[in-house]
């Protein structure tokens, strides 16, 4: 999975036009190029994928007919190579984020189309067992065209495992669960700004602080995280798209470097990655920069194992982009956009010990 500065990573997709399923690639740190792009799962829009913390197992999005769920897949070799485990189907549409815990017991996913947030626990073989736990959420917001009712888009964990932490798009409202073997159970809420549009949330490392990415209004926020009961409260909202701009714009993906100094947040219209510092003891943030996606519609992006670089994933242009990162400033230079992969949503690479 690493040998002399070569890491790999795969990317989700849409599997419309030639894209076929799950594809993975290389990045060569020593000499700044991604390559070896390859299909190594083929299923139907894999849009998210998530990893173990072990690099053991993948856990895709999957759509199957008229049903969807999650495909857990063992990684077979340093290849990336993918072994199919089982898959976990629901009536209806497929969902749109997945998640596991560091301990690879629990799986959690969103699906936007249903409202709902599903909790899966895994065998030994990393397959997945049926779903014991779905949370349909009620409600809706002031936008009429994409807030007519729930839409969940994230459900990841926080630092402690303690709590599954659910976003949804649809009702502005971040909704924190109790989990255990036999079910979720809500222990709080935090509504947003209305309209807002909630999407994904990346916690600082450490676990004070919370950064939320909103759709509809591009902007990030600033939480401040309690351990001691899961809530959360609002510290600041930032845009991520340049005060004046009126086209279309959808925020995407955020990430935070493990140093905590750095908030990195995607916008598919504009097209840009802001790029925002992080006061260590408030930890709210001060725009640095935006730099261009060189593509169409970025929906995602991630950073590499060193931190050194950072990959894109255009989805409409259908190209991966790497840039280098500036550690002490956080800013990006382009080094390479002409990497085809069809369709591309979800990027991860593999877990490393740096």
């Amino acid at each position: 999975m690493r040998s002399q500065n070569r890491f790999v990573g795969y990317v989700g997709t849409y599997t419309k036009g030639d894209s076929k399923g799950i594809y993975s690639f290389t990045l060569d740190a020593e000499n700044k190029k991604l390559s070896d792009i390859k299909l190594v799962a083929e299923l139907a829009n894999p849009t998210y994928v998530a990893l173990s913390k072990n690099n053991q197992f993948l856990y895709s999005v999957v759509k199957e007919g008229e049903k969807g769920g999650i495909a857990s897949y063992s990684i077979s070799d340093d290849s990336g190579a993918l072994k199919l485990n089982n898959k976990e189907l629901l009536p209806g549409a497929s969902p749109c984020h997945v998640s596991t815990n560091s301990n690879n017991h629990f799986v959690l996913s969103a699906n936007y189309h249903k409202g709902t947030v599903e909790a899966y626990i895994t065998n030994d073989d990393g397959s997945i067992q049926p779903a014991f736990s779905i949370i349909e959420h009620h409600g809706s917001g002031p936008n009429p065209e994409r807030q007519e009712k729930p839409h969940t888009h994230y459900a990841g964990f926080t630092p402690d495992e303690k709590y599954a932490v659910v976003i949804d798009l649809g009702i502005d409202a971040l909704i924190t669960y109790k989990i255990d073997d036999k079910s979720l159970t809500e222990v709080c809420s935090l509504s947003v700004n209305p309209g807002s549009g909630p999407r994904h949330l990346e916690f600082h490392p450490n676990r004070k602080y919370a950064y939320l990415m909103t759709e509809l209004s591009s902007e990030v926020i600033v939480l401040e995280y309690n351990v001691e009961d899961g809530s959360f409260k609002e510290l600041q909202y930032i845009s991520a798209i340049p005060e004046g701009f009126t086209e279309n714009s959808q925020g995407s993906a955020i990430h935070v470097t493990t140093d905590g100094r750095f908030v990195y947040a995607a916008n598919r219209g504009h097209d840009s990655i802001a790029v925002f510092s992080v006061h260590q003891d408030t930890g709210r943030l001060t725009f640095v920069e935006h730099v261009s996606t060189e593509g169409s519609w970025p929906r995602d992006f991630v950073l590499d194992p060193t931190e050194k670089f950072l990959v894109v994933s255009n989805e409409e242009s259908g190209n991966l982009v790497l840039y280098s990162r500036d550690i002490e400033s956080g800013k990006l230079t382009l080094l390479q956009s002409d990497i085809s992969v069809p369709y591309p949503v979800c990027v991860k690479f593999f877990h490393y010990s740096m």
